[in-house]
């Protein structure tokens, strides 16, 4: 009882709405707001702030989230440990993967479900801060992200592959058919990027930033799919990570080039929590991607689309 109690109040930390946190602990809104007043009744403490609408937590409140959060991860990895040992794992892997990453993904995923058929998994687009924030409260079980660049707190990692790149135009473009494009070359051409509020762009500005040169595109989106487009119209070009090449191997439309002079890579891996024991499908996962080949990540130099 006192574990849901605290379900109901971590939800309406994060709806900041009474109705919709009820909704979500598929519960009435009475039986919720029952659950906050026993629960401030068994802490002898206030922790939510009412009135008409919800206002907001004290600051005991805040404080009883962030306990709150822990304790029921743990409750719930208790019992998953526990019933995987009478029935197999199960339940759903939450996993936080971000764009660049998301070519590779099943990769690690495909072999996971395999091993653990009872296991649905729960992939999520995320950025490497939300990553590390949807980790410390919780939220998700474990990460793919950069390891190296802007590195994350307080996990624990497994590098699965390196992370290169390749200059990516129209299949008519003059580019197409040169066998490698140096770096300054390629920032000469007309450009559509990931936008620099993505991890993935700030990890090619440092680059060229190092050699000198400056990136300057006329386009810049968050999505890849966006990119994708521009440069199938034939009037951009792009810079995108190697394993993209899986999706777009095929593509007539597109043509794909290494870059060279350098040939840079960056370490892309799983994240889990730090915390012991690590949650049991964090620990399958991490058990997955110890047994992978990181050749099937493409490291050796990808052929043209």
């Amino acid at each position: 009882m006192f574990v849901r109690q605290m379900s109901y109040l971590v939800a309406l930390a994060r709806e900041k709405h009474f109705s919709r946190a009820a909704e979500r602990c598929h519960v009435t809104q009475s039986t919720l707001s029952s659950g906050l007043k026993a629960l401030e009744r068994e802490l002898d403490m206030r922790l939510v702030i009412r009135g008409p609408r919800f206002l907001g937590l004290t600051p005991e409140g805040e404080r009883v989230v962030a306990w709150a959060s822990q304790i029921i991860s743990d409750y719930e990895n208790l019992k998953q440990d526990v019933e995987g040992i009478r029935e197999g794992l199960n339940g759903t892997l939450r996993f936080g993967v971000i764009p660049a990453a998301m070519p590779a993904v099943a990769k690690l995923t495909s072999p996971f479900c395999a091993k653990h058929p009872r296991v649905t998994v729960d992939v999520r687009s995320m950025s490497s801060i939300d990553i590390q924030n949807a980790l410390d409260k919780f939220e998700i079980d474990a990460g793919l992200t950069y390891l190296d660049n802007e590195p994350l707190a307080n996990v624990r990692k497994k590098t699965l592959y390196r992370e290169r790149y390749l200059f990516v135009t129209h299949a008519d473009g003059p580019l197409a058919q040169t066998n490698a494009i140096t770096w300054r070359d390629a920032t000469a051409e007309n450009l559509c990027l990931l936008h620099e509020s993505m991890q993935n762009r700030r990890v090619l500005n440092n680059l060229v930033g190092s050699l000198g040169l400056k990136l300057a595109p006329t386009v810049t989106s968050d999505s890849f799919l966006a990119v994708c487009s521009h440069v199938c119209s034939g009037e951009w070009s792009s810079i995108i990570p190697h394993t993209f090449s899986f999706i777009f191997r095929g593509c007539q439309d597109l043509a794909l080039v290494d870059l060279i002079d350098p040939v840079h890579s960056q370490a892309i891996g799983l994240v889990a929590s730090a915390r012991d024991p690590l949650s049991p499908l964090a620990h399958a996962l991490m058990h997955c991607a110890g047994r992978l080949d990181i050749d099937q990540f493409g490291i050796e130099a990808v052929d043209k689309v």
